[in-house]
């Protein structure tokens, strides 16, 4: 009975120091001043651990095609090497500004053995790191194409590189891939849209229950909106018109502070989706 008292006192005591550091403001969240070794160890390792973790299922496909590395050097320097830099080449201002910064990737693939993990990290992105999620953004086909890139990047030089990315230099014109826009014109996938909701960053405009992020509620809240009559007050509501109304808003109604955010058929019916659930 003691264990177990002196053990509930210590975590009350833990609790409330944890409560008073975080309240406190001691803290410094200032990107300009970097984290401590420990911390900077811990973020890394639980990092690791936890894509290790989830990739373990993933299979990867052969990544030695050549055109398809070609692609993915296309893909890099239109969607990474801002962030990232290549041989030659160094980030973009902004991401010199980020606290971590972003890994200069040319030995990532000898780093991590596995191609799967480096395709987990490109599609899912990395939390409070500045790593954005593709899988949103690119093809299934894309994102390993990215990662074949990755793989054989430690053994590009400036001018191989440059010569690489050179080619074909109007391939890459959209963020959003041809494959990403398809559709199979099923009812959605309402698991998907609510990730989708965030990955559009309807957060930052809307309130929206399932889904946390900044709430600055610029827009109507989207609660309840399964119930409700009308959209922007002008169309009827109904999974075709929500679709609509996502995609093109501006086109509907010109001038509104929706904007356009180039959602794809396939996001915009998850989407809708999950906001038929919010009842």
């Amino acid at each position: 009975m003691r264990t177990i008292r002196t053990v509930i006192i210590l975590a009350v005591m833990a609790a409330l120091g944890g409560t008073l550091f975080v309240y406190s403001g001691l803290y410094n969240v200032a990107a300009t001043v970097q984290h401590t070794a420990p911390v900077y160890w811990l973020l890394n390792v639980v990092m690791r651990q936890s894509v290790q973790h989830r990739a373990r299922a993933i299979r990867s496909p052969p990544l030695d095609d050549g055109a398809m590395i070609e692609a993915g050097a296309r893909l890099y320097r239109v969607h990474c090497v801002q962030c990232h830099g290549a041989p030659g080449i160094a980030p973009a201002a902004f991401a010199l500004g980020l606290m971590p910064l972003p890994a200069n990737l040319s030995l990532t693939a000898r780093d991590w053995n596995d191609p799967a993990e480096l395709y987990w990290v490109v599609k899912h992105g990395i939390k409070t790191s500045g790593m954005p999620a593709w899988e949103f953004r690119l093809a299934e086909a894309d994102l390993w194409a990215v990662v074949a890139f990755v793989n054989v990047l430690p053994g590009l030089g400036t001018h191989e590189y440059r010569a690489m990315t050179a080619r074909d230099a109007d391939a890459v014109t959209s963020v959003v891939s041809a494959e990403a826009e398809e559709s199979d014109g099923d009812d959605g996938d309402a698991a998907r849209g609510q990730i989708a909701l965030q990955q559009y960053a309807c957060v930052t405009c809307h309130v929206i229950p399932g889904v946390v992020g900044a709430r600055f509620p610029v827009g109507p809240s989207l609660a309840g909106i399964a119930n409700r009559t009308y959209l922007a007050g002008i169309l009827p509501n109904t999974r075709e018109t929500m679709i609509q109304w996502l995609r093109s808003p501006q086109a509907i109604a010109p001038g509104s502070a929706m904007p356009d955010l180039g959602v794809s058929e396939r996001d915009a019916r998850d989407i809708a989706a999950y906001l038929e659930t919010l009842k």
